[in-house]
């Protein structure tokens, strides 16, 4: 069965930048779903049915399918509700690549690294860079970021993510 592992971070400055590899610009929505994220991303030309079970921390599982990228505009046009716009930059590092996602619109401000690991145990060391692990944190799951955007929550909680 397939399952993701993934860590998030915040990313404490923009030294990452020089680092990246390659740049890829992102739509998504989401169809909805108590019990898992059913999600449409277009992803430069290619375009995917994502269904990730909702669950907290770094194991969840995960099954994606590719879509007609003509049918995934359809889905988000007619059935997703707030659209995620972000770029996301390529950083290779320690043989692992560190995606790391700039958003936009509702969300802009907000840049949040994520890297997905071979397994639950194994070593990462993250770069200087990154800042506080938000794994556990639900709001930084894009899900919640197209229900509750970045620019919609708490002076404090904004102003706090600058570190």
């Amino acid at each position: 069965m397939p399952v993701e592992i993934e860590r998030k971070f915040r990313v404490r400055d923009g030294r990452w930048r020089r680092l990246v590899t390659a740049r890829i610009p992102m739509r998504q929505g989401y169809l909805g779903g108590d019990r898992c994220s059913i999600r449409v991303r277009i992803e430069g030309d290619l375009a995917t049915l994502n269904i990730k079970s909702c669950e907290p921390g770094a194991q969840r599982l995960e099954f994606e399918y590719p879509l007609p990228p003509g049918e995934a505009d359809v889905l988000l046009s007619r059935f997703a509700g707030e659209l995620v716009a972000k770029t996301r930059h390529l950083v290779p590092h320690d043989g692992l690549v560190i995606e790391i996602d700039e958003f936009e619109g509702d969300n802009a401000g907000l840049v949040v690294a994520e890297v997905e690991l071979p397994a639950l145990d194994h070593a990462f060391a993250p770069p200087e860079w990154l800042g506080e692990e938000v794994t556990d944190d639900p709001r930084y799951y894009n899900v919640a970021l197209a229900r509750m955007p970045f620019s919609a929550w708490p002076d404090r909680e904004r102003l706090r993510f600058r570190d």
